[in-house]
């Protein structure tokens, strides 16, 4: 299975494909436009996507009425207190990925106290790890009850987060971990996929899904790979 991840997640749903739309806030956070056009551009040195949007989004309610539970919703928290509103907020049922891990945010995420978000009645209750998640974070989740794991989200820098082949070593580093330690847990691996080898090869290390978004900001790339994975 494929997922698509924000910002392409947010507008793309194709076929055979899940796609992850986010992440929302408790409350809305302004200004996603003039901050994707001051901060999104392309690094040719680092071969990747550079950003510093930090979360703008609309809002938990605006998400909850307007995303149906064939998506998965992502969602992050800036404070301990709005862990009980977005519980009470978020229908136990609906599909939700947890993002510990933006690195844009004016505040570090929360990340404690999440397995209250765990339910039997959602299909996906997913951890979105940082590159910089260590192997004792990773165990304290699985402790908690997590099955489902991201790897990765970008890779902090000074000018923000990056996104690309860079993530490469992180992913596969968290990849091999979890399904070596942990053989039930389901691992999504992302990070520079452009072609269908890149797919193989995080595929040989383990992992059970796989995720993409900057690859759409070349089309004609973009498509090759969806092509290649529905014909696989």
């Amino acid at each position: 299975m494929f997922f698509i991840n924000p910002p392409f997640g947010n507008y793309l749903n194709l076929p055979k494909t899940v796609s992850i739309k986010g992440s929302y806030t408790l409350e809305p956070r302004p200004g996603l436009l003039p901050q994707t056009i001051k901060t999104l551009r392309y690094s040719p040195s680092r071969g990747g996507w550079i950003n510093k949007i930090g979360l703008r989004n609309k809002g938990i309610d605006w998400a909850l009425e307007n995303i149906n539970n064939s998506h998965i919703m992502s969602i992050a928290i800036l404070s301990e207190d709005e862990i009980p509103k977005l519980i009470n907020k978020i229908p136990k049922n609906r599909n939700i990925e947890l993002n510990i891990s933006c690195p844009n945010t004016e505040k570090e995420m929360i990340s404690s106290d999440l397995n209250q978000f765990l339910s039997k009645e959602r299909e996906w209750c997913i951890i979105k790890l940082s590159p910089n998640t260590t192997e004792e974070q990773i165990d304290a989740f699985y402790k908690e009850g997590f099955r489902q794991f991201h790897c990765c989200n970008t890779i902090p820098i000074k000018e923000g987060g990056l996104s690309g082949p860079a993530l490469k070593p992180f992913t596969s580093e968290k990849v091999v971990y979890i399904k070596t330690k942990y053989p039930d847990a389901e691992v999504i691996s992302g990070g520079g996929i452009r072609t269908w080898d890149d797919v193989v090869q995080y595929k040989k290390l383990g992992a059970d899904y796989f995720s993409a978004s900057t690859i759409f900001f070349n089309p004609f790339k973009a498509i090759k790979l969806y092509w290649d994975y529905r014909n696989e």
